[in-house]
């Protein structure tokens, strides 16, 4: 229904998209080592897939697949240090020289934030399909 009565709501969704996503990457990379950086981009990337969800644009519609693999992603990052005897969510640490990026450090954290993002993102999407967010776009539930 959205997406009949304004083109320019649709058209300004479609154009903003990439730039969230975008936004949503800084969000990441740049805060996988501190807190919030997996759960801020997993905020940007729903609110980018509800959006898309309300005016009838492609979007995630399992949400619950997309839990699912943020929750097995987070959780075997978290317990796999408890099999080789060090404490739970602790960490391994990479650095790597790359051709244009130069050293690069990164660990199991950025992982865990991986599955955080797709925890935060299904879940946003549940609430929306819950609250009938696909109903506005004018598309059939069944």
């Amino acid at each position: 229904m959205i997406a009949e009565r304004s083109i320019v709501v649709r058209t300004g969704i479609e154009l903003a998209s990439p730039l969230a996503v975008v936004v949503a990457a800084y969000l990441f990379f740049a805060g996988h080592n501190q807190p919030g950086g997996g759960f801020g981009a997993g905020l940007v990337l729903g609110a980018v897939a509800a959006l898309r969800i309300v005016v009838g644009l492609s979007a995630p519609r399992r949400p619950v697949v997309l839990m699912g693999i943020g929750g097995v992603l987070a959780g075997v990052v978290a317990i796999a240090p408890l099999l080789f005897g060090d404490a739970l969510l602790d960490q391994v640490v990479v650095d790597a020289d790359l051709p244009v990026l130069g050293t690069v450090k990164s660990g199991t954290a950025l992982i865990f934030d991986l599955g955080v993002t797709f925890i935060v993102v299904g879940l946003v999407v549940a609430v929306l399909l819950a609250l009938g967010g696909d109903e506005l776009a004018g598309e059939d539930r069944s």
